[in-house]
């Protein structure tokens, strides 16, 4: 066994789900013609579905991400990152 500290966070996986899943619905949102960003935060302040494209199963991805938790990892990606 090292000795070695290991730093991790809890719930990466869910961040490394939350961006794939993300980046999906971005590039379904690209491909039909829409501006992505407007989208998803359109999406995010209203939790509306219908901001999101069935193209690819968009929309059924994006319901699978906590809204909450996605807008938190957001404010603090661009307040530490």
């Amino acid at each position: 066994m090292e000795d070695n500290t290991i730093k991790f966070r809890v719930g990466q996986d869910d961040n490394n789900e939350m961006k794939q899943i993300l980046t999906s619905v971005y590039t379904s949102l690209t491909e039909k013609g829409y501006n992505p960003i407007n989208q998803i935060v359109g999406y995010l302040l209203s939790e509306d579905p219908t901001y999101i494209t069935n193209h690819n199963n968009a929309r059924a991805l994006i319901c699978k991400v906590d809204r909450d938790e996605l807008l938190q990892d957001l404010v603090e990606h661009y307040l530490f990152d």
